[in-house]
């Protein structure tokens, strides 16, 4: 053990020194896998050493656990004194052996709280003989015995507290749930939220909970109140609600527990793509914060995107890690982002480690918007995923490659922060990344590792309360136009390849009850919307359905987004839909390689090395090799040197030495594995666990998580 006298002014504002005892490596994960992404640091790293370079190839199958309610899983479990706890893709959470796969428990989550929606992980805490396993589902935060599931009666209201406490009374008939695992400081545990994307969207208040009872602790507002740091840098009285929400952290957080300071990447004010009704610079949205963790009181903050209007939030938690810089050790924090840059900071005053510009950007051509004139671009290191589009980028395999080029020639396309228009927009990187919510993995030596996606999308701005068409339709088509077609289209037959199903016929497969419950309640990334009343949403399902017509009393609807006696802001305008830009045959528009793995040394801020990550097997077949391609779950690294990463389509599991990016092993999973692994040790043998839900990009349905392990020496 090592003993630190650290200032007070960081551990806790308390106006005293105080000693802590740290262990030599407080944050690596070794015989467990206790916290999400391996530790409070999110650094994705192992101790752990018996598989190696050498024997790596002779990893079998150790055992695999069958949730049965198939569909897309993007948890990382925990692993803890021999059990391991997990999330199924209808957020059940349970608990198995984690040598055999063996079930302990499994709870059903009740009806009322089940939004169906993914669970990235849940959290394990104890105190002396009270184990305790937390959990979200719907818009509640839940406590139960991690030995037995039983809910912990003592936690808020009978084993759960709402995630809505500390949001204000204009949340109350708002979505809001959590996808991501919550980050424990002593006996806190402080949420991310996930909120509406849209006009209808909650604020994003960071909110801390007390483990032991429920009660909330204390609130920071994202978006400021008057007299709050950061109020004039959006209209009056916003954080009222009425006209704009979110700035919300939904990809996770990190924690220094031996400072006491909680690093929180925040989220897009809503809506995300149009921002002529929240003009100005508006903090905090697209932040890393750094907060006193027993408080919430900020400390320093950086924004990485003014006034986004291209959802261009930092899609995972940031990295704690401790670098040598000119010679010296510093503490920093890292965030990757979704265009692309990572940003480093020394950890306790948010310098910045590397020069950060201020570089001029596009205009925008809508006459309502203000698109903030700069935007920061770190000089180091150099992006991970490229920057601009032009002809000579586009897929030289595609079929259609002259209408590829006539489109480009039609959009606008100038960098990675060019503003959505209203002939349409190149948004590259793409709204999935570059960093994607799997994360990073950061070994002790401070190289960072990390997968990249390389697609571009075309969105285009339309109008909504201005828009004639719309006003000749029927009730229930302008629910679907304004609020569902931009991700099922126009002619609901979806958008497989950026994973929107088709709702043609759907009363040929789904009942009326059942698509009402999933818009109330929402499914996978789909929100609910909590906006609509009863009235509206019969005529949404008559309209999918086919009988609106003949449906009574649902016509002459005012529409939701329209009517300001909601509180739902009258937004002049919608996106054209969630669409990737690619070619006939489904593949991206722009040349390979359409996904990368990066490894880049954070000292220095110099790549190491970078290789195309994934495969098109149609294209592969045809002696198209080294394509990459698009994934979804990070990487974990261990002491031995090995890089294990799933998440592509092709349902692989490959491990690389992490020095040079040689692949070294791959197997087929039973569905691809949209989730990062896991690896622990249980009776001195060392295990890997990843998520097999598929689902994803078209990948085929699983129902899995399968360990895999050394076999035994005879």
């Amino acid at each position: 053990m090592k003993r630190f006298i650290l200032p007070a002014a960081i551990l806790g504002f308390t106006g005293a020194l105080l000693s802590l005892a740290l262990p030599d490596n407080p944050t690596a994960s070794g015989r467990d896998w206790s916290e999400y992404l391996g530790g409070p640091d999110r650094n994705h790293y192992s101790t752990l050493k018996q598989i190696t370079a050498s024997n790596v190839a002779q990893l079998k199958v150790a055992w695999q656990y069958h949730t049965l309610d198939s569909g897309q899983i993007q948890c990382n479990p925990i692993i803890v004194d021999g059990v391991l706890y997990g999330m199924t893709a209808t957020t059940q959470p349970f608990a198995v052996d984690a040598a055999t796969g063996k079930e302990r428990w499994r709870l059903k989550p009740d009806a009322e709280s089940n939004n169906l929606s993914n669970s990235r992980g849940l959290v394990y805490w104890e105190a002396g003989n009270d184990k305790r396993i937390l959990y979200t589902n719907g818009p509640w935060l839940h406590a139960v015995d991690a030995r037995t599931g039983k809910a912990i009666s003592a936690f808020g209201e009978n084993g759960r507290t709402s995630l809505k406490a500390g949001l204000g009374e204009t949340a109350k008939d708002k979505f809001v749930i959590s996808n991501t695992p919550g980050t424990v400081y002593g006996d806190l545990i402080i949420m991310p939220l996930r909120v509406s994307e849209g006009a209808d969207a909650s604020l994003g208040n960071i909110q801390a909970f007390n483990i032991r009872t429920g009660k909330l602790a204390w609130v920071f507002h994202t978006i400021p109140r008057p007299g709050e740091y950061g109020y004039d840098t959006w209209p009056k009285d916003t954080y009222k609600n009425t006209e704009v929400g979110a700035a919300n952290n939904w990809s996770g957080m990190s924690v220094d527990r031996q400072r006491g300071i909680l690093y929180v990447p925040t989220g897009s004010a809503a809506f995300d793509f149009y921002g002529g009704n929240r003009k100005g610079q508006n903090l905090f949205a697209n932040c890393l914060l750094a907060l006193d963790a027993k408080t919430g009181k900020r400390i320093w903050h950086y924004q990485m995107v003014h006034h986004d209007i291209l959802d261009r939030d930092p899609p995972s938690p940031p990295n704690l890690v401790t670098l040598k810089i000119d010679g010296k050790k510093v503490d920093a924090v890292a965030q990757v982002t979704k265009q692309g840059y990572v940003f480093v900071f020394d950890r306790v005053n948010g310098k910045p480690l590397f020069p950060i510009e201020e570089k001029a950007m596009p205009a925008t051509d809508i006459p309502e918007e203000e698109a903030w004139p700069t935007q920061p671009v770190p000089t180091k290191p150099a992006p991970y995923a490229r920057q601009t589009l032009t002809e000579k980028d586009l897929n030289p395999y595609a079929e259609n490659l002259d209408e590829l080029k006539k489109t480009l020639k039609a959009s606008r396309s100038e960098g990675p922060f060019t503003p959505l228009s209203k002939q349409g927009t190149i948004v590259f990187p793409g709204l999935d990344g570059g960093a994607e919510w799997g994360g990073v993995a950061v070994d002790p030596d401070g190289i960072m590792y990390l997968n990249s996606n390389e697609m571009a999308w075309l969105i285009a701005l339309k109008s909504t309360s201005t828009d004639a068409k719309l006003t000749s339709l029927s009730s229930g088509e302008r629910l679907y136009t304004n609020n569902c077609s931009s991700c099922h289209g126009s002619e609901r037959k979806g958008n497989p390849a950026s994973g929107f199903p088709s709702l043609v016929d759907i009363e040929n497969h789904r009942s009326m009850d059942y698509v009402n419950n999933i818009v109330s309640r929402g499914k996978g990334m789909m929100p609910a919307f909590t906006k609509f009343s009863a009235e509206e949403k019969k005529a949404l399902v008559a309209f999918l359905f086919g009988t609106e017509r003949i449906e009574p009393g649902i016509t002459n609807l005012k529409e939701p987004g329209l009517d300001n006696k909601k509180g739902t802001p009258n937004v002049p305008y919608r996106i054209s839909g969630y669409t990737k830009f690619l070619d006939k045959n489904g593949n991206p528009a722009v040349a390979p390689p359409w996904g990368t793995l990066n490894a880049i040394n954070l000292n220095t801020g110099e790549y190491l090395w970078k290789i195309p990550y994934g495969e098109n097997q149609e294209l592969a077949a045809k002696g198209i090799r080294n394509t990459g391609a698009e994934s979804y779950g990070g990487p974990v690294v261990t002491a031995s040197g090995l890089l294990f990463i799933a998440g592509t389509k092709d349902g692989k599991f490959r491990a690389y030495d992490k020095k040079n990016g040689k692949l070294l092993w791959e197997t087929t999973l039973p569905a691809a594995a949209f989730a990062t692994p896991s690896t622990y040790e249980v009776n001195g043998k060392q295990y890997l666990v990843v998520a097999c839900g598929g689902t994803k990009l078209g990948a085929r349905k699983g129902d899995s998580y399968v360990a895999f392990a050394l076999p035994d020496k005879k």
